[in-house]
């Protein structure tokens, strides 16, 4: 399956903010997509994960959850995906066993409509991506 570029997940976009270490071979992912010029893309949804997880506390250092997804698009050059009925309905309808949490399903029917891959370490989107649904580039 080829793609036509990445969607960062929401914890490799922490990952990276934070400098924390991620997989050589999603970094190699990013660099080549950029070199490239393919899309390099976040979900709105992550946005909205950010703010929930600063509103739970889980972290401390965003001040402003909006000024944080911003700077993350705007300093990355990275584009946003947003989402339509036509998005969501989709998501209820993906293919095969399939993760059940809405925001992650979201995130996996953005990624085969928009033909990107998905960097990420969650589990279930990884094991979704093996067995073909999804393209997946672990981090």
């Amino acid at each position: 399956m080829t793609t036509d570029g990445v969607l960062l997940d929401t914890c490799f976009m922490l990952w990276l903010s934070t400098d924390q270490p991620v997989a050589r071979t999603a970094v190699d992912k990013v660099t080549s997509a950029r070199k490239n010029g393919d899309v390099i893309a976040v979900s709105v949804m992550s946005a909205w994960e950010i703010g929930m997880l600063v509103s739970k506390g889980r972290l401390p250092f965003i001040k402003s959850p909006l000024g944080w997804f911003e700077g993350f698009v705007q300093a990355g050059a990275t584009s946003v995906e947003g989402i339509d009925s036509e998005l969501l309905v989709e998501s209820s309808f993906l293919p095969g066993a399939v993760h059940n949490d809405p925001t992650d399903r979201i995130i996996i029917a953005t990624a085969r409509s928009k033909n990107l891959a998905i960097i990420t370490r969650d589990r279930a989107i990884l094991a979704y991506g093996a067995a073909g649904f999804v393209k997946t580039v672990p981090c």
